[in-house]
């Protein structure tokens, strides 16, 4: 039933009308005319009428006083981030093998609960403990009220601590087993099932600066990604599988050179997830002749990226190789258009090479390389000697006589050979076209690093001991579990999302307790559009929109 206006005359009524179906037809009966809306406005008998009906449809009511201000607001949480997130926080694992770790001691307090707001405190912005124990005032997160600052602390201290002298092996000199491996070990166990074997793995690393001493052994200064070498720093290696899911994370001190982390990751992975066969992917960054040796005297596969440009070997036999390349079309999720690549296999010496292009790339190089050498000309007309100072400048001059400089055109069209161009050293017996694409494969981690900096940009961190500083960024790791897991569920949808939007539609997912005619009441604000994929790629229904509670 519903409330009706009928114009009959020039005069306005309010009728009351009940709708049923006969059939395929609606038919509408009138149950009651209440008479001239104009004369029941101005007498008060319409609202008379509504507050006794109001008795018999508080929901109702309650939303209209929302909605006109004339109800007491009490208080408003947030409660996107852990419908969705608590979800995943279940289906992927990591409630139970934290769970089950932390009951084997007596922590005093719900430390399972203190991790899952710290990773949830990442996945929504990150920063500090003492950040994430005010942030998580303002949300609807079970389980987490009797929690306080130094609760947070004792648990980045225990997921960061050092397992036993007996349990200690697989540890390097610079990575000792800890409480995080057996979360990662065991969350990896959980799903072997659904992954059969490790038989493929991806690493990229990245640097975190502290402000303060970084620990007792992990703050040590070295490259720094962040360009900050004036800063200590640790360094943090994400471990990826072939299904693109994280496996685990290493963290070593910031003076440790990429070169030589690699065989002992490795080394470790073996140990710690019982595998036999596995293919390492890698970039160059990582790689060299020594690093090719110990694979190979382990017996192991790889696709590793190599330097085309520096290596005299590659740059001047294997990249004249005049064979044709296989094509390829890769059609782009997220550009919505096609990317055209080539490979080719190159033995030379005992040695594979996959040489890769891809003609998009080669284009975009082509067109900059033009645009920075008609730049150099107009410059070089006016005399600009200062350009021997620009690096992007300088590697296309010549000297030709006493301070004057030309356009070394040999180093331009030197330079054209490497537009789109990679090269792989693998000892695999993959197609060209197989091994390139597992080696774009290591992209998503590097991209993870890239466009999830946030996650890992875990500053400022205040712990000054080795532990709290390994289950702080140990956090950030979880977080990432968490992120791709949703993405991928995503994707199964056949979806794609904006990473920003579904946090952002997330965050504005609130519930307001709210006090309207002596009753208490929560009511829910609508998801936006984004916050709605999420919640159904995770498979959460939401709450009522509007529901009554016993008041306090």
């Amino acid at each position: 039933m519903y409330f009706r206006k009928k114009t009959t005359g020039g005069r306005t009524y309010l009728q009351i009308v009940h709708a049923r179906r006969e059939g395929s037809r609606i038919r509408q009966q009138v149950i009651a005319t209440l008479g001239r809306l104009d004369e029941l406005a101005a007498s008060g008998q319409l609202e008379r009428l509504l507050r006794s009906g109001a008795r018999f449809a508080a929901k109702a009511m309650v939303l209209a006083a929302a909605q006109d201000g004339t109800a007491s607001e009490i208080d408003v949480r947030r409660l996107g981030p852990a419908l969705v997130f608590e979800r995943l926080w279940a289906e992927t694992g990591c409630q139970a093998v934290i769970e089950a770790l932390a009951g084997q001691r007596k922590h005093g307090f719900a430390l399972e609960r203190a991790v899952f707001v710290t990773v949830l405190h990442r996945l929504m912005g990150g920063g500090s403990d003492l950040a994430a124990e005010r942030w998580r005032a303002r949300y609807d997160i079970a389980g987490t009220e009797g929690l306080e600052l130094h609760h947070l602390y004792r648990t980045m201290a225990w997921l960061g601590e050092e397992l036993a002298a007996a349990e200690q092996d697989g540890r390097t000199p610079f990575a000792p087993r800890c409480t995080k491996d057996v979360v990662e070990e065991q969350l990896f166990a959980a799903r072997r099932d659904l992954l059969s074997s490790l038989d493929l793995v991806f690493m990229d690393t990245t640097s975190l600066y502290f402000e303060g001493a970084g620990g007792q052994t992990l703050g040590r200064h070295g490259y720094s990604k962040d360009h900050r070498p004036d800063l200590k720093q640790m360094i943090l290696a994400v471990v990826i599988d072939g299904e693109g899911r994280p496996v685990c994370s290493e963290m070593w001190p910031g003076d440790t050179a990429d070169v030589t982390s690699l065989i002992p990751v490795v080394d470790r992975l073996r140990r710690r997830f019982a595998i036999g066969r596995v293919c390492v992917v890698a970039d160059r960054g990582m790689i060299s002749a020594e690093t090719i040796a110990a694979l190979e005297a382990r017996g192991l596969l790889y696709i590793l990226g190599t330097r085309e440009r520096t290596e005299k070997l590659v740059r001047e036999v294997v990249l004249a190789d005049p064979a044709p390349f296989v094509p390829l079309t890769i059609p782009s999720r997220t550009r919505r258009k096609e990317s055209d690549y080539g490979a080719k296999a190159v033995m030379l010496g005992g040695r594979r090479y996959i040489v890769c292009i891809n003609h998009q790339e080669a284009q975009k190089d082509a067109a900059d390389r033009a645009a920075l050498v008609a730049a150099l000309e107009q410059q070089l007309k006016r005399g600009a000697k200062a350009l021997v100072s620009n690096t992007g400048y300088r590697r296309f001059l010549k000297t030709a006589g006493k301070g004057h400089f030309v356009i070394d055109r040999a180093k331009v069209a030197e330079d054209a050979r490497f537009d789109g161009i990679f090269v792989l050293r693998t000892n695999t017996d993959l197609n060209p076209l197989a091994a390139m694409l597992r080696y774009k494969q290591l992209w998503t981690v590097e991209r993870i690093f890239r466009t999830d900096k946030h996650l890992f940009a875990t500053r400022p961190i205040f712990h000054k001991l080795d532990e709290t500083i390994r289950g702080h960024v140990f956090c950030s790791f979880l977080a990432l579990v968490l992120k791709i897991e949703l993405e991928q569920r995503i994707a199964a949808l056949g979806e794609s999302g904006s990473w920003p939007e579904i946090l952002s539609d997330l965050d504005a997912l609130a519930e307001t307790t709210m006090d309207q005619d002596g009753k208490r009441f929560v009511l829910r604000s609508a998801p936006r559009p984004a916050a709605t994929l999420a919640l159904r790629a995770a498979g959460v229904a939401l709450p009522p929109t509007v529901r009554q509670i016993a008041a306090n």
